[in-house]
């Protein structure tokens, strides 16, 4: 295919030479090469067709050669035994490096799982850490709403209430209070 691509250049500068030396046209429809033939076939208005002739290969024509194997040397003991010496310092070390490499990779890995737990602690630690403060500020915040609540309610009971009887009330309220505020935070910690 290669050869038959140069012919066709060597045919378009053939052309163009022949052009040059002779002004008119040459009526040759057929060329010849060494192992191909171009026709012309016919002219028409968008360009020109050939038909390309491939000649079967010669008898004689250069068939693939078999390079002979140069001839190998006998060795002798000593070189055997040095080459199978260097073949396997050549086995220990790839061995010995790919044995390197799965070290270095499980290391990595190690590194990478070490990393990853220390992460989640120290996220584990915070999170305990926020909802402690918050269970306290909550514990703080309804304290002071309880403290609240009995103080309006005091205030209400001195304006129609005798002493005595706002005395027992008071005292009475504030166990109430003081239960449910236990029952409430037994509750909530459980």
């Amino acid at each position: 295919l290669a050869k038959t691509k140069e012919k066709m250049k060597e045919l378009s500068m053939l052309s163009l030479i022949c052009s040059c030396f002779y002004p008119e046209p040459r009526n040759i429809n057929i060329y010849t090469y060494d192992d191909m033939e171009v026709k012309q076939i016919n002219k028409r208005a968008s360009g020109q067709a050939f038909e390309l002739i491939l000649k079967p290969p010669s008898p004689i024509s250069e068939a693939p050669r078999t390079l002979a194997s140069p001839k190998k040397k006998d060795l002798s003991l000593e070189e055997i035994q040095k080459k199978l010496e260097a073949a396997e310092e050549r086995r220990k070390s790839q061995e010995a490096q790919v044995l390197k490499q799965l070290a270095e990779k499980r290391e990595h890995e190690r590194e990478v799982l070490q990393k990853a737990l220390e992460e989640n602690n120290n996220f584990s630690k915070m999170a305990e850490e926020k909802l402690i403060l918050k269970m306290e500020q909550i514990k703080e915040n309804r304290e002071a709403n309880l403290a609240a609540i009995i103080e309006r309610l005091q205030e209400k009971l001195v304006k129609f209430i005798s002493p005595e009887l706002k005395e027992s009330m008071e005292s009475q309220l504030q166990r109430e209070g003081e239960k449910q505020y236990k029952q409430h935070s037994k509750q909530k910690y459980k």
